[in-house]
């Protein structure tokens, strides 16, 4: 597996794996996280994935030649998170291709993320992710070494509010 640096010419990357994630957790039943909807169809999710591909540091994980998934980290939580007093680096969005769950491409792109965050002198890695059903993703987050801090919820036009958990791991300097 190979991991390199990103730019706003892999936005259509970043969009095709979002939308294999959500075909393949709706053909689950798990719609709650990102609706049913390809995320390159919707113009506001397009355009969010265009901003985080030209504004922050976007890792992309390829296996044999092929993208296989994404980390996008930012030294600025989305409004939604609350503030913290010290220097932090935040995951903005974590993806990965369904076809290869289990294969530690995920893990790899969070070790990615703690190296760059200590590379950066920062202690504090976060993240945010869906928190309702099952808490599975919260879980996931855990066993990659994340602890549980804030839930909150985002207010979602036309459907019920989307639940979230922001977890983070402390890390020790560089």
């Amino acid at each position: 597996m190979k991991i390199r640096t990103s730019g706003p010419d892999d936005a259509a990357v970043i969009l095709s794996l979002l939308d294999g994630a959500v075909a393949w957790l709706a053909s689950r039943g798990r719609t709650g996280q990102w609706g049913s909807d390809p995320w390159s169809t919707r113009p506001a999710a397009a355009d969010r994935i265009q901003g985080y591909a030209r504004d922050h540091l976007v890792r992309i994980a390829e296996v044999d030649g092929r993208p296989a998934g994404v980390c996008v980290l930012a030294e600025e939580p989305p409004e939604y998170a609350p503030p913290v007093r010290e220097r932090e680096l935040y995951v903005r969005l974590l993806v990965t291709d369904r076809a290869l769950s289990g294969s530690g491409v995920g893990a790899a792109l969070i070790e990615d993320a703690r190296a760059e965050t200590r590379r950066r002198g920062i202690t504090l890695l976060r993240v945010d992710c869906y928190g309702g059903d099952d808490r599975k993703l919260v879980r996931q987050y855990e066993a990659l070494g994340f602890t549980a801090t804030d839930p909150f919820t985002v207010a979602m036009p036309d459907r019920e509010p989307w639940p979230g958990q922001i977890l983070e791991q402390r890390l020790s300097p560089a």
